[in-house]
């Protein structure tokens, strides 16, 4: 396929995953321009209004100037001034996110992943300046350089993730950039390249691990907790359309929802708002922002929840024991790669962990709510410790169990050591003895 049509095709995906974020902002609006407002408000503003919120789903933060008629329904402290709203609908951010990891494949599949990579992230990054330019009112204005900047690197991330999957099942491209990269790679040593390569299977496992329980938590909360969301429901007597806009903000704020019950199962939890917190020790909250969903919060801290600190260093030690289990080349390396190791899986969770905290949080209005979520700063070090530890564990607790149930004529020749590339597999072995002896049939013959 032409590197020009790889170029259209990721260009195209990536126009796609824009319309399909603003048409999900889009749709509600108009529902309420025309079941609630009766077609009577310009229209201008509900498009400006998904503009808008498409841009903040990516973390760009939007500078709201009320009137005072309006800051006085608002009824909050500093609502009369301008203030920024700068927490991320992450559900947004997932979508772009999924749709470059399809861009990555894909682009990966035709043998030219950079090509792709760049076409998707200008044209994001293109889309995102202009709906910046034409959503800016008196009301909201989008910061211009974030729109430029943050759903493109959204969008490349996305695509890495999708060509390194690729290159994982695939092998390597055979492009100029990917072949060039692919050389340097190959001068790294093989115990660095092969431990980083370990280091970041434990490390992102653990983390997406962790948030697959706090998903699972929250699925369960929603569910035993469903009388209070219905009465808030009810209570917000917002009628179908308005209730349908709601369900839909509630959707996109799911994900902020699911990173947030992760930082609480890690200890440090999260605030709604100044001189608040919720976590498993301790919750104390003040009113919260009238949301159905927030009825699931914990009423005070849960008294065996620091029970669940023992999840990260579970799963530190599980993949740890489960990626050394699948390389057993690498028994034999010194200890202290293996802790190297260990101890890096636990900076990769962290900083997964770390960036998605960052993301979820941010200000969600005036006053009190300029503080909203984790502290990602706090998040990432207890990940980074909590996986470091059982990541450790289990990569030594592997290595001995391999060391101890392997029989004696299963040890590795003096000649093949640990840090040789498995790839140069033949290569700089030792010439043989000539004075060497072999047995055939039985009948022991020296070799002159």
């Amino acid at each position: 396929m032409r590197r020009t049509t790889i170029a259209l095709l990721a260009a195209l995906e990536a126009t796609v995953a824009a319309l399909v974020g603003y048409g999900l902002a889009l749709v509600p609006l108009m529902l309420l321009w025309a079941v609630h407002f009766g077609l009577a408000v310009p229209v201008d503003a509900f498009f400006r209004a998904a503009a808008d919120a498409w841009l903040l789903g990516h973390g760009v933060d939007l500078v709201v100037h009320l009137d005072a008629a309006t800051a006085s329904v608002v009824g909050m402290a500093g609502a009369d001034e301008p203030f920024t709203i700068g927490m991320a609908l992450l559900g947004f951010a997932a979508l772009t996110f999924a749709f470059g990891l399809r861009i990555g494949r894909r682009a990966t599949a035709s043998g030219t992943p950079i090509v792709g990579a760049v076409s998707a992230v200008l044209v994001t990054a293109l889309l995102g300046t202009a709906c910046a330019l034409l959503a800016s009112s008196p009301v909201a204005m989008p910061v211009v350089w974030q729109a430029a900047v943050l759903p493109g690197a959204i969008i490349a991330a996305g695509v890495l993730a999708g060509v390194m999957v690729s290159f994982g099942r695939r092998g390597w491209a055979t492009d100029v950039t990917t072949s060039a990269v692919r050389e340097r790679l190959d001068t790294v040593p093989f115990v660095a390249s092969a431990g980083v390569r370990s280091a970041i299977r434990v490390g992102v496992g653990s983390a997406l691990g962790v948030i697959a329980v706090a998903a699972v938590l929250v699925a369960v909360r929603i569910v035993l907790d469903h009388p209070t969301i219905i009465g808030l429901y009810q209570t917000l007597g917002a009628g179908v359309d308005g209730g349908i806009a709601i369900t839909l903000a509630e959707l996109l704020l799911l994900p902020n929802v699911v990173v947030w019950t992760a930082s609480w199962m890690l200890g440090p939890g999260f605030a709604l708002g100044t001189g608040t917190i919720v976590s498993p020790s301790v919750t104390l909250i003040g009113p919260v922002p009238g949301l159905p969903l927030l009825g699931g919060l914990p009423a005070e801290g849960a008294p065996l929840g620091v029970l669940w600190l023992a999840l990260p260093v579970l799963l530190g030690f599980l993949g740890a024991a489960l990626v050394a289990r699948s390389k057993p080349e690498r028994d034999d390396e010194p200890w202290w790669a293996t802790l190297a190791v260990g101890a890096g899986s636990g900076v990769v969770a962290g900083l997964v962990l770390g960036v998605m905290a960052a993301a979820s949080a941010g200000a969600a209005g005036p006053g009190r709510l300029a503080d909203v979520g984790p502290d990602a700063l706090l998040v990432a070090g207890v990940a980074a410790a909590s996986v470091g530890v059982g990541a450790i564990a289990g990569a030594f607790a592997a290595r001995s169990r391999s060391r101890h149930g392997r029989p004696d004529e299963e040890e590795p020749p003096p000649n093949d050591p640990w840090w040789r590339d498995a790839r140069a597999d033949g290569e700089d072995r030792p010439a043989e003895d000539p004075d060497a002896t072999v047995e055939l049939d039985g009948i022991t013959r020296g070799r002159r």
